[in-house]
């Protein structure tokens, strides 16, 4: 017997699509409502995703106040008011220290797990769900969700077909796709009616206009300041790390600033602050000193006292001037270009990195068409979202893991009371 003809028998209350944070949490959440809960997962194992959150030691959440984590939600914010305050990042905590795997807070209020690995994350939820008796499912692949008379079919890529009251959808999105993340649940979505929002990605790096980042190619620039603006408005302004590359800008404060970008990046100026320590008049002053303390000198012998020294001859160019300048030529006016630069270097930013490389993706299932009360589809009742799937992310900081725990909790016991009364 085939192993689609064994399951066809089978009729779980809720079926989970994706074994990642989202679908684990929506699973145990279901089970532990009453229901018979199936997962299916795409990948031989669990939260393949989750191995490479935190650089490999998981930032599961955000210790911050609800207020402070809707600010981190740059679009669609009040659609997980409900989620977010029905499971927040204490009950997160709290699950997971009931599981056996205790947290820490660290700066700018991370959690991490005691042990820095993210593996005993998937443990734990791997743990809750079999002893709710969750059916977990690896190297499993879904085809197609049909609606149907008393429920939903869900068919496999290997000819097998499932049938459950209520399914939830916790695929993820299109970043990462090697974590199994290949937009399978878009089409889900539109196979019952829903629309898509367009998908790019977020938290990533940002390709630039100009050649010269590429001349600086791994060069990491530490307590410097990154902001944009658009019109009057400043959209972004934080103090921290940077790196060049070989298409333009990367690092912590450039893939922050990915989730503040809009969709014409022409219409923002960002700029780049390498002395946020001092005002414009200062800098002056400093320059003014150290011209003077060099005046037979070379130009970029002076400007390894103000950044690093591969950055010199580059910076120099910027400002129109040649490294090998001397320093009793350099005018007023030229001096004021290299001051100017110092506190606001612009970077023409053009678009994002392909979201193969994103931390997360920017767009999804429209929200308009699920209600945040539930995680319900409008469309199709019984069919759920939770996650990446759906049109909501968030800065860096463990802000996304709690989205995806959020919607996932509050899907599975939405799915559980749903496929109890259907």
């Amino acid at each position: 017997m085939s192993t689609g003809s064994m399951w066809a028998k089978t009729r779980p209350d809720v079926i989970v699509v994706g074994g990642g944070a989202a679908g684990m949490m929506a699973a145990l959440q279901a089970a532990w409502a009453g229901a018979q809960v199936m997962l299916l997962e795409k990948n031989e194992k669990l939260g393949k995703k989750i191995y490479i959150t935190g650089k490999g030691r998981c930032n599961v959440t955000n210790a911050c106040d609800t207020e402070d984590f809707f600010r981190q939600v740059p679009r669609n914010s009040k659609f997980l008011n409900a989620a977010v305050r029905q499971f927040g990042h204490e009950d997160v905590t709290s699950l997971l220290e009931m599981l056996g795997t205790p947290t820490k807070v660290e700066r700018g209020n991370r959690v991490f797990p005691v042990s820095d690995k993210a593996s005993d994350v998937t443990r734990a939820f791997s743990r809750g769900m079999r002893d709710a008796g969750v059916q977990v499912k690896l190297d499993t692949s879904v085809r197609q969700i049909l609606r149907e008379e008393d429920g939903f079919a869900v068919k496999l890529e290997d000819g097998g077909v499932l049938h459950a009251k209520a399914v939830v959808v916790a695929t993820g999105g299109l970043s990462y796709p090697s974590t199994g993340s290949t937009g399978d649940g878009y089409a889900f979505a539109k196979e019952n009616g829903h629309a898509v929002t367009p998908l790019t990605g977020s938290l990533v790096g940002l390709t630039i206009d100009e050649k010269w980042p590429k001349l600086l190619m791994g060069l990491s620039l530490k307590n410097v300041r990154v902001s944009a603006q658009m019109g009057r408005k400043k959209i972004y302004d934080e103090l921290g790390e940077m790196l060049f590359t070989h298409f333009g800008v990367s690092g912590p404060l450039i893939i922050e600033l990915s989730s503040h970008m809009p969709e014409d990046f022409g219409a923002v100026q960002v700029s780049l602050d390498m002395k946020p320590g001092l005002s414009g008049e200062q800098v002056d002053l400093r320059l003014q000193r150290e011209f003077q303390e060099n005046v037979r000198k070379q130009l970029s012998s002076v400007l390894v006292a103000l950044m690093p020294a591969r950055m010199g001859p580059v910076f120099a160019g910027l400002c129109g001037l040649s490294p090998e300048q001397p320093i009793n030529q350099i005018t007023r006016e030229q001096r004021a270009a290299i001051a100017k630069n110092l506190k606001a270097l612009p970077l023409r930013v053009t678009g994002t990195r392909p979201i193969e490389e994103a931390i997360v993706t920017r767009g999804g299932v429209e929200v308009k068409e699920v209600s945040p009360s539930t995680m319900m589809s409008k469309l199709a009742p019984g069919l759920f979202f939770a996650g990446e799937v759906l049109d909501v992310d968030a800065h860096t900081g463990g802000f996304n893991l709690q989205i995806a725990f959020s919607t996932g909790a509050l899907a599975g016991k939405s799915a559980a009371a749903y496929a109890a009364e259907a």
